[in-house]
């Protein structure tokens, strides 16, 4: 059974593969700033980067917008994704507005379709109404 390593000794092995992803000399993983390439680096567990040790994850992020002048690839992506979203977005608004439009004028149409074929007398009140505020019409064929 292999004995648990301890956090001093990932966090020791985390610090060393920054230093070689950043130099551009990764040994075992695929190179890339990710944290997933970092975890693959330093030999850990990639949940543990992201749950015991946040604050390296995030120590590792910060090191490569300064010392590359690039945004890390998460970051990246995010921002791509933000950036569709708001086109989707814009899109979306622009055609409800569109069909807000076109329910309007329809609405028109058909009132005046209705009107134009309908008889020319208002139709007559049902005497009975339920409600205060509700007067029920008759069709004008009855």
């Amino acid at each position: 059974m292999n004995p648990q390593p301890s956090p001093d000794d990932e966090r020791t092995r985390i610090r060393e593969a920054m230093d070689r992803l950043l130099a551009g000399e990764a040994s075992v993983s695929d190179g890339s700033l990710t944290a997933a390439a970092l975890a693959v680096e330093a030999g850990v567990h990639r949940m543990a980067l992201y749950k015991r040790h946040v604050d390296l994850k995030h120590e590792f992020f910060e090191r490569v917008r300064v010392e590359t002048n690039q945004m890390p690839e998460p970051e990246r992506r995010l921002r791509e994704k933000v950036t569709e979203l708001k086109k989707t977005i814009t899109n979306q608004n622009e055609e409800l507005k569109h069909l807000r439009g076109l329910v309007t004028r329809l609405t028109l149409a058909q009132a005046v379709l209705a009107q134009d074929t309908g008889s020319t007398t208002r139709p007559t009140p049902v005497p009975d109404a339920t409600a205060d505020n509700v007067i029920p019409f008759r069709s004008p064929s009855t």
